[in-house]
């Protein structure tokens, strides 16, 4: 199959290596010291769950001049969804499948209005992998799961067989119906993993072990609970209280992508996360103060550190 990965972060990077290494024929687009290293020596995924290895694949800075893929993995940080979604337009053919692999809940509508809908598929990527260093990407937690399906719902031959190349090349994958319900799932749990991870500067592990940090977090699902409710989501009730029992089934080491790229000086995917929560909280009457604590407290990080730090 032909891949192209675009944004080879932790994310693209862990999916992308076992495809890679499973023998499909995988671009990957990348930038900096990243991508150098990446031409220069190839891309290892160090994993607990896929043992370490690695890849010889392309690298390039722009996907001009590839040519149509079977499937792009469109792994950008959110905030630079607009602008990567205008580079798959090269990249696009008549069987074309896009599969966002991000965070937030819109994601899917911003690639649509430069692709079409019948390209785009939503995807949750049940995985906490960072760029160790350049060329080098470590799964430090998580099953390496990755859920996807129409976003206009119900199984099609296409998902299945996604599925079925994506499970040959040892990624555990699972087809949902409702994607629209497992994006706010996967948003519920990461505004409470990544805002206290970020705001606490601390893995899972003794937050949990807290009992009032404990509470924190699970009142700050709770709030996104009530806003996806508000939105007219199905999301199950009680989900926060669920979601804080995967947490507990976690490493205790997990941290959500808030944190590391708060502790690497990196632009922060806040207004995707928190700072979607308590606009929409707000616009709804939904009462969200835990998640305008998060975000208020972690704003003045949003862009890098700030200038007097």
């Amino acid at each position: 199959m032909r891949v192209v990965v675009i944004g080879a972060g932790g994310t693209g990077g862990y999916f992308g290596g076992l495809l890679a290494r499973a023998g499909d024929e995988v671009v990957f687009v990348a930038r900096g010291t990243h991508l150098d290293a990446i031409r220069r020596e190839g891309l290892t995924v160090r994993s607990r769950r896929a043992g370490t290895f690695t890849v010889r694949a392309p690298a390039v800075a722009t996907p001009d001049g590839l040519g149509p893929a079977e499937v792009v993995l469109f792994c950008v940080k959110a905030y630079d969804t607009p602008q990567a979604a205008e580079l798959l337009r090269p990249l696009v053919g008549p069987g074309t499948v896009v599969l966002s692999v991000q965070n937030g809940i819109d994601n899917e509508q911003q690639i649509a209005r430069i692709v079409g809908p019948s390209h785009v598929l939503a995807a949750v990527a049940q995985v906490s992998a960072v760029i160790e260093a350049p060329g080098v990407i470590a799964h430090t937690a998580g099953p390496g799961k990755l859920i996807f399906g129409e976003m206009e719902g119900g199984p099609t031959p296409r998902v299945e067989r996604l599925r079925e190349h994506l499970e040959g090349a040892g990624i555990v994958a699972e087809v949902r119906a409702d994607m629209r319900t497992a994006l706010w799932e996967k948003f519920i749990f990461i505004c409470g993993l990544s805002g206290l991870t970020a705001l606490t500067r601390l893995p899972v592990g003794p937050i949990l072990a807290d009992p009032e940090a404990r509470a924190f977090l699970r009142e700050t699902m709770a709030e996104v609970e009530a806003v996806a409710r508000a939105e007219g989501v199905p999301v199950a009730p009680g989900y926060a209280d669920r979601a804080l029992g995967l947490m507990a089934s976690l490493e205790p080491w997990t941290r959500g992508s808030l944190y590391y790229d708060l502790a690497a000086g990196r632009r922060l995917e806040l207004e995707t996360l928190n700072g979607t929560v308590v606009r929409l909280g707000r616009a709804r009457g939904v009462p969200t103060p835990m998640n305008v604590a998060i975000y208020a407290a972690l704003r003045p990080y949003a862009q890098g550190p700030p200038a007097a730090a």
